[in-house]
């Protein structure tokens, strides 16, 4: 018999958990052990539900009975699956039905879902859908709500009682509160991170939101600028140039992130990366800047030889360090987080001079110390902030 005192327990633990920021797999696989030792006959489940994500679409975590956990996350260039077309979920978000149940226990019967009949052969006799709405940001557009969906499947030989569908309806709903707290934290997060860089997004998570709130660090500028990218657009076309400009900060933002850094700001075409020093030390921070540039460059040659354009994807890349002001600038309603400083407007300048001494990729004498010989010097050059000319570097 089913002790609604203990699932009267199980909404308190599940409160709790709101409160805070558990992970979904392992909040609703505990969930199911819950239900199981308060008798409630669950033998399978599967909770799935839309995010808000650059590259995430959806997310479904499957428990079994017995067995291992299975979280899937499904990205938005996924192609939909065979399974995911003919499955009961799909047809009920579609249907905008809050429930759908299937008796399992007639092998003869026809079932409209494969899914079903895989279920039937392997024992289940319920099945049971139902979809617990919530207002929440979501990418989908083929469902009219966001919120989650889960099923229930049971091997119980009379299927769900009606004691375990109210307790099913009853934790489900208190799930949904504990769901929707979690998913809007982890989407504030990603919005953050997405917009502003790791680094900037936990500062602003953590309070820094005033204005002027910030911090003087030591770092290493990677600023990069398109070459041609006024004739580029104008031959291209606004949608062309859109699918361009987006493969050229795959090859350079997506350097800085995949050697270690962060993309503070995309100003037009170029491109304002840090390698802050603080955790790790000047030389690793150069070491990861300079494979950043390296990296762009490999992957600038790659797209030029797929696509074998008459108008070839170039960059000038400069690198500086020093100390820069990282924290809130604009106006109180409306800021961004990011650096300045001289280290910055040498940056911009130094990329500036690529044209002219004919590098794509030029560094200052303390980024030159630290590349050895690949550094070639190239003259020294006046730069916003110093007294004197600069000596710059190009790096072969």
């Amino acid at each position: 018999m089913i002790s609604m005192s203990e699932i009267d327990g199980i909404e308190d633990w599940l409160i709790g958990l709101a409160l805070g920021s558990p992970d979904m797999a392992t909040m609703f696989a505990e969930l199911c052990e819950k239900l199981r030792r308060c008798h409630v006959p669950v033998d399978r489940a599967l909770l799935g539900w839309s995010t808000l994500h650059p590259l995430i679409e959806a997310e479904t975590v499957c428990w079994e009975n017995g067995m291992a956990i299975q979280h899937e996350r499904i990205a938005h260039s996924h192609e939909e699956s065979e399974a995911w077309r003919t499955s009961p979920i799909r047809a009920i978000l579609m249907s905008r039905d809050p429930v759908l149940r299937r008796r399992l226990t007639n092998a003869n019967a026809p079932f409209e879902f494969p899914l079903l009949s895989r279920l039937s052969e392997q024992g289940y006799t319920d099945y049971l859908i139902r979809v617990t709405a919530f207002e929440l940001p979501t990418i989908r557009e083929d469902v009219s709500t966001s919120g989650i969906a889960v099923s229930w499947a049971t091997r119980e030989e009379t299927g769900f009682s009606d004691e375990a569908m109210t307790a099913i309806t009853y934790i489900q709903k208190r799930l949904a509160l504990a769901a929707r707290a979690t998913l809007q934290g982890q989407i504030s997060r990603t919005i953050a991170e997405t917009y502003l860089g790791r680094t900037a997004g936990d500062k602003v998570l953590a309070g820094q939101i005033r204005h002027g709130d910030g911090e003087t660090v030591d770092a290493v500028i990677y600023y990069s600028d398109m070459r041609n990218s006024t004739a580029i657009a104008e031959r291209l076309g606004p949608d062309a140039y859109l699918s361009w400009l987006n493969t050229y900060f795959e090859a350079t933002a997506g350097a800085i992130l995949d050697h270690g850094g962060e993309v503070l700001d995309f100003i037009g075409d170029a491109v304002l990366g840090v390698f802050p020093i603080g955790k790790q030390s000047l030389e690793t921070a150069v070491a990861q800047a300079i494979s950043a540039a390296d990296e762009t460059r490999a992957r600038l040659s790659s797209i030029n030889m797929e696509t074998s354009s008459a108008q070839p994807m170039k960059a000038g890349i400069a690198l500086s360090v020093g100390t820069v002001m990282f924290g809130n600038i604009g106006v109180p309603h409306r800021m961004t987080f990011s650096v300045i400083g001289q280290t910055v407007h040498a940056a911009a300048r130094i990329e500036s001079l690529t044209k002219t001494v004919g590098a794509d990729v030029l560094v200052t004498a303390d980024i030159a110390r630290r590349a050895g010989t690949r550094s070639r010097p190239v003259g020294d050059f006046s730069l916003s902030g110093f007294a004197a000319p600069q000596p710059l570097f190009a790096l072969e």
